[in-house]
């Protein structure tokens, strides 16, 4: 396994752990206001960054999410690809010919 690989791993350990006690603490409460207020958290204090790997990772099965994240998944916000953010700020990657000739 390289580093790369580790980092992601426990990077998205955390983040389960995380959206995990998120639902420990709605827990208490009736299910609807619970699964509401996991997705209102989630999209309110995380990162798109974050919320990008969260929904790779449950896209990829979601295994070890708490069930409460699971359903509240469908109400948080899933952000922009990286891609789409640089097209939505006006930056495109120059690609082959278009990269070594001068624009006039």
């Amino acid at each position: 396994m390289s580093h790369d690989e580790e980092h992601i791993t426990s990077t998205g350990e955390k983040l389960v752990r995380m959206a995990n006690q998120i639902a420990a603490f709605f827990h208490s409460r009736p299910r609807e206001e619970g699964v509401a207020g996991v997705a209102e958290h989630i999209n309110k204090f995380w990162e798109p960054r974050m919320r990008r790997q969260f929904f790779e990772m449950l896209d990829s099965g979601g295994e070890g999410f708490d069930e409460l994240v699971v359903v509240a998944s469908a109400r948080i916000k899933r952000p922009k690809t990286e891609e789409q953010a640089d097209v939505s700020i006006g930056y495109v990657q120059p690609t082959g010919a278009e990269s070594a000739a001068p624009q006039k």
